[in-house]
């Protein structure tokens, strides 16, 4: 993820942190004032001089538009127009045509299209005579149809009647002060309006923002019955009655000076499971006590992201024991362990020549375990048979890594030279390893990664054209029973934000597919608040390519990024600005309501912790109401870091 320390918070702030976990916090943020009581409206004093404007700050109310809830005077030399109090002795203007605001522009990171539907964000107005915020609709025309959230608009001052018998005679000076006390009270009601929309101090609304606040209680809110349904069905994950969330438990790090793997963690409904050293320790869900220990020879190397499809097993890749004459030791063992007893059930090893071979990358799919070494895959079934292996072939391919889940099982399969491989994307019999339909990649496709098994999606850095830190140039949206490909999908990595481990095939980050769309997040930029960054998720058809009119803001001083799908609901993690927690946020594919599952806490000890994770999103997994953070790499040099986990829960 490609983002600045979190929004950083003003200078001066130097108070000492507390120790940290002294005990679990109470959950929800802490507050060192009790709230005020709301003041009564004073009466409303005509002012010497009109103030001068200043940009709304994040949470207040915003300045309205020049022309809102009162008449604005005509320039010099011009007529002025329908509605404006006339001058005595003048008759009354002629109605003029009302004017239609055009569309608003797309805000930043927006697929070049215009969309053909409103987009389902809103946005903050810009200050009387300033400069728009970065963003922000723009677009010309009456001031006071200027929306102050996307597709809404102020309300509007009453306009003053016509003088008695055609208006010769002005207003009376008692029907100016009712005029200006109902403007008043327009703007006040008004203001408050606009003030709890953007208020994010509500842990069940989307914090900063406006776009698909849920509406409080268990069920976040009653469900429009016009609104659009995700394709995918509705999620499994439940909404809670508070969102506020503690720390269920954390795992402090251990000592180690050179540089170390804990790659991977496996989760069910009673255990989570994370690899330590030379081991891989259970701990109950919810207490998190240590269940069970697994020792192992070495390190472990690798990770299953899927269990079986009981929940009870998972596999993993480690090292065996350092023999004299190597240097390091060598991840050469793939494993299946059981995650309810805390029991190895089998280890297995290809050979290259007298040798065990290198293991690169591990999944499960159905009753398979299928691992790809430096020369090769193979499988094997959950009692440890062998299903196939690494076999030399004429056309010098091999399978450089499998990626699996409920839904099937592909490989990547590179022929050819090293440096100029022909990549082959295939889906595969999980019985036997037999190919069932193959795509082929664009001639110096590199870098390819597997984000969805079903429906097919993958990517790749096409003739080394990708841009920025995310390695991909396209996504490519293929047809898993025959092959053909659907879309190309160009990624503009000056844009937008995936991140994708080449190491390993299936571990890409902040992406998603689901509801027939791949959801990316754009890159971080200003928003309208004085400090702190913010960003957007858009998404882009599977069967035409083409951006839809999707976009989901993170809300003032939170950036968002997606982790996984729920059913059709995307579910997000939202980084935090410098005083506040994270958040795992739902997003409702179809309506894109966004509810807040977990809001975590304010006290600083725990932002810290958090904070130690939020840089790499790839060890981030949310199941059952809870989000687990850990390391997967961890050396001497990590002196910052005090958690090799950490538990988030209700």
């Amino acid at each position: 993820m490609t983002q600045p320390p979190p929004n950083e918070p003003p200078k001066g702030d130097g108070a000492p942190a507390p120790s940290p976990f002294a005990k679990n916090p109470e959950p929800g943020p802490t507050s060192d004032q009790a709230p005020q009581a709301p003041q009564a409206p004073q009466a409303p004093q005509p002012p010497a001089q009109a103030p001068t404007p200043t940009a709304p700050g994040f949470g207040a109310p915003t300045a309205p538009a020049p022309g809102f809830g009162a008449p604005t005077p005509p320039p010099p030399g011009q007529q002025p127009g329908y509605g404006y109090p006339q001058a005595p002795g003048q008759p009354p203007q002629a109605p003029q045509a009302p004017q239609t605001p055009p569309p608003p522009a797309a805000g930043y990171g927006y697929p070049g299209q215009p969309p053909t539907q409103p987009m389902h964000s809103a946005q903050t107005p810009p200050p009387p005579g300033g400069q728009q915020p970065y963003g922000y609709p723009g677009g010309q025309g009456d001031p006071s149809q200027q929306p102050t959230a996307y597709g809404m608009y102020p309300p509007q001052a009453p306009t003053p009647p016509p003088a008695p018998n055609g208006g010769g005679g002005g207003l009376t000076t008692q029907l100016k002060i009712i005029i200006a006390a109902v403007v008043a009270l327009v703007l006040i009601v008004g203001g408050a309006v606009v003030y709890k929309a953007t208020s994010g101090d509500d842990p069940q609304e989307t914090a900063g923002g406006t776009t698909g606040t849920a509406e409080g209680g268990k069920s976040g809110g009653k469900e429009d019955p016009a609104a659009p349904k995700a394709p995918d069905g509705p999620g499994k994950e439940q909404v809670p009655g508070n969102a506020a969330s503690k720390v269920k438990f954390q795992i402090p790090i251990p000592a180690v000076k050179d540089l170390t793997s804990f790659k991977g963690s496996w989760i069910t409904d009673k255990v989570y499971a994370k690899p330590h050293l030379k081991s891989v320790v259970g701990y109950d869900i919810d207490k998190g006590t240590q269940l069970w220990k697994i020792d192992l020879p070495g390190a472990v190397c690798g990770s299953s992201r899927w269990n079986t499809a009981d929940n009870t097993k998972g596999a993993i890749l480690f090292e065996s024991a350092k023999k004299p004459d190597m240097k390091v030791a060598q991840c050469d063992q793939v494993g299946l362990i059981d995650l309810v007893g805390g029991k190895l059930l089998w280890q297995k090893q290809f050979m290259n020549g007298d040798r065990p071979a290198r293991m690169e990358n591990v999944t499960i799919s159905g009753n398979t375990v299928a691992a790809a070494t430096l020369y090769g895959g193979g499988a094997f079934d959950l009692t440890g048979k062998e299903l196939w292996s690494p076999k030399p072939t004429g056309d010098n391919c091999k399978d450089k890594g499998y990626a699996g889940g409920p839904k099937g099982l592909v490989a990547l399969r590179y022929c050819g030279e090293y440096d100029s491989p022909k990549i082959l994307v295939q889906t595969l019999n999980p019985a036997d390893g037999n190919p069932l339909s193959t795509f082929t990649m664009p001639t110096g496709s590199d870098k390819a990664n597997v984000l969805s098994v079903n429906p097919l999606v993958v990517s790749a850095d096409v003739n080394d054209s990708a841009e920025g830190t995310s390695g991909m140039s396209d996504i490519f949206s293929v047809d898993a029973k025959t092959g053909k490909q659907l879309a190309r999908i160009p990624v503009d990595g000056e844009k937008y934000d995936p991140d994708c481990d080449f190491d390993d095939i299936e571990n890409c980050a902040q992406i998603a597919v689901g509801n027939n769309k791949v959801y990316l997040p754009t890159l971080e930029h200003r928003g309208s608040a004085d400090t702190g960054r913010t960003n957007e998720i858009v998404s882009f058809d599977l069967a035409t390519g083409k951006p839809t009119s999707d976009r989901i803001d993170a809300g003032e001083r939170y950036s968002m990024y997606p982790l996984q799908m729920d059913g059709g609901n995307l579910i997000v993690y939202k980084t935090p600005p410098y005083d506040k927690g994270g958040q795992i946020v739902s997003i409702d594919g179809g309506s894109l309501k966004q509810t807040v599952l977990l809001d975590n806490p304010s006290d600083r000890s725990v932002m810290e912790a958090e904070r130690e994770f939020s840089f790499d999103l790839k060890n981030l997994r949310y199941a059952n109401g809870r989000l687990f953070m850990s390391h997967d790499l961890l050396s001497e040099s990590n002196s910052s870091k005090k958690h090799l986990a950490i538990v988030f829960g209700h």
